[in-house]
């Protein structure tokens, strides 16, 4: 029998109503036309602390009850500490989280302002479990865990309830794995109204360890935590969750780092939705062939959340530019004399570039002792548009190459 059953499901929501939102699902044509199939986004990057994580953490509480009288404890990467700090306050407790010490320090600034008391150290989620629970041990503080447990699973399958209720002719669901709490409550949630819809999971291939813990029925460490998902960047699967997933869910599949960048950006500018990158997992996933949409009925990729660092997204936006051909870096050289760069920087304006950053180089290239190189980062409308910058500049006498 599961550890998890779906009148826990339903009987963890009132708690979760008390401070979550209820999240839009929302219609992609992008994403219906380019998959082939009936897209739609459950977004809870929309929701309150900007990640599902509230959902759990309030059926917690609720069941805590008195026992957290003396404050909780946690361990997380950013949006657990987040959502554990914001539902404590509203109870009026204390809360300190440990995290990693290369956590975002967006989703750790963010934790303090909803008043938690963060401790940096560890060098991963599972090492910061250890140090939080002997925190609770000395403290006497309620150790409230990211995943393994039946109470935040059930919590977290409340998303669940919310799918069957808004999406009628629901067929698949495309859910982020970190430690597969969220997966493995939507899946009861779902699949005891109908046990034909598909739930499938995600992760990124730099931090995958379900797929082969499920092939031998044990949790498997991932050997590295380094991803630009870092929401989801859990060493090893949960012993409840492993269980869960195997029981309930359709499998797990793999992404990997580019391809979530590239589901970032396409969220960002086709669905204008701020999605962080293991929040776009499933997107990435139907971007990608590895899930192919439901033949029939609707597929809803739930983006988890949307807490990501600014620096991050400015980074992925610039690199999908690059690869588009809509921003491109020449270089080029010219006499070393007065006036030879303004005339350059004609010859680019005449093709209708924009001159995003001009640079010097003159060290690390062959150049005449009167020669400098320039490095010029430009703004086009795409790949033709570049290669017919590099044509231009080529017939005007400047030997051009392009460097990224």
């Amino acid at each position: 029998m599961s550890a998890v059953s779906v009148d826990d499901v339903v009987a963890a929501r009132p708690a979760v109503e008390t401070i979550a939102r209820r999240t839009p699902v929302l219609s992609s044509r992008t994403l219906s036309e380019r998959t082939g199939g009936v897209v739609a986004l459950k977004a809870e990057n929309l929701q309150r602390t900007g990640s599902f994580k509230i959902r759990g953490v309030a059926s917690k509480l609720a069941a805590l009850g008195d026992g957290c009288t003396a404050g909780v404890v946690a361990a997380s990467a950013g949006n657990h500490a987040q959502s554990l700090a914001a539902a404590a306050r509203a109870r009026g407790v204390v809360c300190e989280v440990f995290v990693p010490v290369d956590a975002p320090l967006s989703k750790v600034e963010a934790a303090r302002g909803q008043g938690a008391i963060v401790h940096m150290g560890g060098d991963s989620v599972d090492a910061c479990l250890e140090l939080a629970k002997e925190r609770a041990r000395e403290g006497g503080l309620a150790f409230v865990h990211p995943f393994d447990d039946p109470v935040i699973v059930a919590g977290q399958g409340s998303l669940g309830l919310e799918l069957l209720e808004d999406v009628p002719d629901l067929a698949k669901v495309i859910v982020p794995v970190g430690g597969g709490g969220l997966c493995s409550g939507i899946a009861i949630a779902v699949k005891a109204a109908k046990p034909d819809v598909e739930v499938v999971g995600v992760q990124v291939s730099a931090c995958a360890p379900y797929p082969e813990s499920l092939r031998r029925g044990e949790p498997v460490p991932a050997t590295s935590v380094l991803t630009i998902a870092d929401g989801i960047a859990v060493k090893r699967p949960g012993n409840l969750t492993l269980a869960l997933l195997a029981e309930h869910a359709d499998g797990v599949v793999v992404v990997d780092e580019d391809q979530t960048a590239e589901a970032m950006v396409v969220l960002m500018e086709r669905c204008k939705l701020v999605v962080e990158g293991a929040g776009a997992v499933g997107v990435a996933a139907l971007l990608g062939g590895q899930v192919r949409p439901a033949p029939e009925g609707t597929t809803v990729a739930v983006l988890s959340g949307g807490n990501v660092d600014p620096g991050l997204l400015a980074a992925v936006a610039r690199r999908h530019e690059t690869e588009s051909g809509r921003r491109v870096v020449l270089l080029t050289r010219v006499p070393d004399r007065p006036g030879n760069l303004a005339r350059l920087l004609v010859e680019v304006a005449n093709t209708g570039a924009n001159i995003v950053d001009v640079s010097h180089v003159r060290e690390g290239l062959d150049l005449h002792v009167r020669e400098t190189a320039i490095e010029l980062v430009l703004e086009t409308r795409g790949k033709e548009h570049a290669d017919g910058v590099v044509t231009a500049l080529t017939t005007a006498g400047y030997e051009t190459r392009v460097i990224r």
